[in-house]
């Protein structure tokens, strides 16, 4: 039997009603294929109240020499809440009753330590952010086995090799085979596997960033091959990919199929898709990825998967928007006929950690967009010395992005007339290499008007 890998985010698990309901996808899904299930943390649909976000201000208040006890208190009652609705056998329930309070009091010692030294290291976060999954992963185990279904939890938490220095492609080509391996050594039991994988140099959070859990789903999938693995599953609380974001625009649909290099360049510009680092992952292995909804698992979802689309169907696949963004320009006449100004403006931008999104230049400034104003202050002073900076804020990246769009023509001269239409002002233009992208920036107050505007124009009336 094929095996499918299935993903699930915190909010799918967040209390004993949802974790009967993710056990009742996985019994369904076992009636035709194997599955592997990774799971998140346990979430609320508040992502600041999660496990992660809690265990993350507990850490940070233990490094400042502040009381933590609020949050530990907190997530013993979120874990123990959902135990009570979601696991009915007595010896199962009393198991993990245990497992829970050691868990939580090894958390707490471990907080305490660092609440005396006043550090926190990566690597002490990493301990830390394990907790979450060593917990949620437990639970589904529990609640399966609960009705009869044998299931295993595969920790993840020591395969990164000892010593290991560098992150790189080849770590995750190491660690793709180690955790395939991991995952099918067990005893038979569906493997319920941690979304936290290793201890990475410098942290995991710093390597690969929130959302990791995503990647560790890519990593097994990959691991395994596509002759192994049908698909991989992402579950979430929505429908699937959608032409945009549905609570600011109604007439928003969801999409049957989509390309890697979309869905990537749509994540990269506000849209809430994947990690960033799953579909090269999972793409280069030729195993579709598909979204779907863990409220309503009837629903088909989104695919994502490489096309051969050209010049069929519509233009534009999606609209989305990124907002709180920057706008920060450098101008300085030593720039126009020089070599090497603009390294040197990139260099502060090192320097510093400022990520830029978008660039534009004439022959005299520069102007670059951030999504965190708190970096670039910081660079300001050094950024001086080079020119006179202007910073603007309080404004948002409008992106149109399809594959059909570079086989057609006028799709930017259409998207700046919509918008002028609208009375909405564009500040900086800018097309992707790939041709499949043109993004603007505009006023973040403008942002709702010119989603529903361009998405009538090119994904209603296409």
């Amino acid at each position: 039997m094929d095996i499918i890998i299935q993903k699930f985010g915190g909010t799918s698990l967040g209390d004993g009603e949802r974790l009967n309901n993710v056990a009742d996808i996985i019994q369904q899904t076992l009636k035709s294929n194997r599955v592997i299930a990774v799971v998140s943390a346990l979430s609320s649909s508040v992502k600041s109240k999660g496990t992660t976000s809690l265990l993350l201000q507990a850490s940070e208040q233990a490094a400042r020499g502040e009381s933590f006890w609020r949050l530990i208190r907190t997530l013993r009652r979120q874990h123990l809440d959902a135990l009570e609705h979601a696991v009915d056998d007595p010896e199962l329930r009393a198991g993990l009753l245990r497992f829970i309070r050691v868990e939580l009091e090894r958390l707490q010692g471990f907080l305490k330590a660092i609440q005396v030294i006043r550090e926190l290291s990566p690597r002490s976060q990493d301990i830390l952010l394990a907790t979450g999954e060593r917990l949620s992963a437990r639970m589904l185990a529990a609640t399966l086995s609960s009705r009869g279904v044998r299931a295993e939890v595969v920790d993840l938490i020591d395969v990164v090799p000892e010593g290991t220095r560098a992150v790189d492609p080849r770590l995750f080509n190491r660690l793709q085979r180690l955790i395939a391996k991991r995952v099918l050594g067990g005893t038979g039991g569906v493997p319920i596997v941690t979304g936290f994988f290793g201890l990475m140099p410098g942290g995991l959070l710093s390597a690969v960033g929130r959302g990791y859990t995503d990647f560790t789903a890519a990593l097994i999938s990959a691991g395994l091959g596509r002759k192994a693995v049908k698909e991989m599953q992402v579950w979430k609380e929505v429908d699937g990919i959608f032409t945009a974001d549905p609570r600011h625009v109604p007439a928003a649909r969801v999409l049957e199929r989509i390309s890697p290099v979309e869905a990537s360049e749509l994540t990269y510009f506000g849209s809430e898709v994947l990690h960033p680092f799953t579909m090269e992952r999972v793409v280069g292995a030729r195993i579709p990825i598909r979204i779907k909804n863990t409220f309503n698992p009837e629903g088909a979802g989104t695919v994502i998967q490489s096309s051969t689309r050209k010049n069929q169907g519509p233009h534009i696949t999606a609209v989305t928007a990124k907002r709180g963004i920057t706008i920060f320009t450098v101008e300085s006449n030593r720039m126009y006929n020089a070599h090497g100004f603009m390294a040197r403006v990139f260099k502060v931008l090192e320097d510093y950690a400022v990520n830029v999104d978008l660039i534009s230049t004439s022959e005299v400034s520069i102007s670059c967009t951030v999504d965190r104003s708190a970096e670039l202050e910081r660079a300001r002073g050094a950024l001086e010395q080079l020119g006179n900076v202007t910073v603007i804020p309080e404004r948002a990246i409008l992106a149109m992005v399809g594959e059909g769009m570079k086989y057609a023509v006028g799709t930017a001269g259409k998207m700046f007339s919509t918008l002028g239409a609208n009375g909405i002002n564009i500040e900086m233009i800018s097309q992707g290499a790939s041709e499949i992208n043109i993004s603007c920036v505009i006023k973040e107050s403008d942002t709702e008007t010119g989603l529903r505007a361009i998405h009538q124009v090119f994904v209603e009336e296409a």
